[in-house]
């Protein structure tokens, strides 16, 4: 086995963490907002661990397409879409950290926009792989490769 393989593994696996601290999020968002709780130390660490589970699954696909790339001697054309989707939804994440000094609900609304925006280009991220994903046709490895001069 590869090690790109070995890396495919971890950034598929990662993405149930990523899920994880999504919902984690998306419910202490909702919950501080419809409880008007004070946004405290706990909602600024739910979001900060959300973000860096965004951060570090980027980072595992970036390093996983330079490798995969190398390997099969060029980019699919679909990578584009998803590295481009899932760059912007890591930037979306950090939306929430310019509303510091906002009221509380605010903060727990901006957050709730954040989590919302990011599984939407998670969504579109994923689809724009194509594959066997939510039922859209499976394209072979080496179609359509665009190779590396």
């Amino acid at each position: 086995m590869q090690f790109w393989q070995i890396l495919d593994y971890a950034h598929s696996g990662f993405r149930w963490i990523v899920m994880l601290a999504a919902v984690v999020a998306l419910v202490y968002m909702i919950y501080g907002l419809v409880t008007r709780r004070a946004y405290d130390r706990r909602a600024g660490l739910v979001m900060t661990i959300f973000v860096r589970c965004i951060e570090i699954q980027w980072l595992l696909g970036l390093i996983l397409i330079v490798l995969k790339a190398i390997a099969l001697g060029g980019f699919l054309p679909a990578w584009w879409g998803h590295l481009i989707l899932m760059t912007v939804a890591v930037v979306v994440a950090h939306m929430y950290m310019g509303f510091k000094r906002r009221p509380d609900n605010i903060r727990y609304v901006i957050g709730l926009v954040a989590i919302i925006a990011v599984l939407v280009l998670i969504i579109l991220g994923v689809m724009a792989l194509g594959g066997s994903r939510w039922g859209m046709p499976t394209a072979p490895e080496t179609a359509a490769l665009i190779h590396i001069v």
